[in-house]
């Protein structure tokens, strides 16, 4: 499972990505891998693990809650505002 959001406002001079992915490990374990800097830049990155791969997919929809509650979207609406 993979999402991927962004956050653009002009007025402020933001234009900053999330990406979250939730990979298998080699130990049997599973990871929430996340991205995140400004568009067009190298990002920073953590990954954190989790015994199942249920746990994982409950930390990343947390997490895209959180960040679409602070102006993220999952299909970026740079179009709307040019």
């Amino acid at each position: 499972m993979q999402t991927y959001l962004e956050k653009r406002d002009i007025a402020r001079n933001q234009a900053r990505f999330y990406r979250m992915m939730v990979l298998p490990d080699l130990f049997g374990d599973w990871t929430l891998y996340r991205e995140w800097g400004r568009i067009g830049q190298g990002g920073r990155v953590r990954m954190d693990r989790f015994a199942s791969e249920d746990q994982a997919i409950a930390a990343l929809l947390g997490l895209e809650a959180a960040k679409r509650r602070r102006g993220y979207w999952v299909q970026p609406r740079q179009l709307d505002m040019l």
